[in-house]
């Protein structure tokens, strides 16, 4: 058992029976008062965010968590199925562990995959993917001087804001945090 000075923000932990992933963790020390540690934890299964204010040196129990780098392969309805490298093995991932963010894999991207006792428990892709635009409107001529978007296709499907001078032949590299525009890739 672990206690509450060896939590940090991205720990695991099994609070209340449930697995939770740490997202904010400070330590307190009011006036007069005993220090304590206040919590905002996001439960894994659920999705759902909960508070907890923790004494100093209360015992947590944290989880024991394997991250393996995989390759994502394919779509196979609500899950994702990726390969390890080392044994072979695929793996379905839920979709939903993924966000938003799994519109902007591909075939063959490395994808990091968290397990706990060989149950799935997070998954997130690159920060950042670089796609080929498979459709955009043809920007105007002159018309560079204000910051101003167009929506482009990637090769993947997914519609992401460009700048004006971006083509359809161009490749872009996009946030998959944000879902938005970083470079243009040459």
């Amino acid at each position: 058992m672990a206690n509450t000075g060896d939590v940090s923000v991205g720990t695991v932990l099994r609070f209340n029976g449930e697995l939770c992933q740490v997202v904010e963790w400070q330590h307190r020390t009011p006036g007069n008062l005993r220090a304590f540690y206040q919590g905002k934890m996001r439960n894994l299964k659920t999705g759902k965010t909960l508070e907890n204010r923790f004494r100093s040196g209360e015992e947590v129990e944290i989880a024991r968590v394997d991250y393996k780098t995989m390759e994502y392969l394919y779509s196979d309805g609500e899950n994702l199925i990726c390969m390890d490298h080392e044994t072979y093995e695929q793996v379905p991932v839920p979709q939903e562990l993924f966000g938003n963010s799994f519109k902007f894999l591909k075939e063959g991207m490395e994808v990091k995959v968290s397990f706990e006792a060989d149950e799935v428990i997070l998954a997130e892709p690159p920060t950042f993917v670089e796609l080929a635009i498979s459709y955009c409107e043809p920007g105007l001529k002159g018309d560079t001087a204000t910051n101003t978007l167009k929506p482009a296709t990637l090769e993947n499907g997914a519609v992401v804001n460009v700048p004006l001078f971006v083509n359809d032949t161009d490749r872009v590299k996009v946030d998959t945090r944000t879902g938005e525009y970083v470079e243009r890739v040459k």
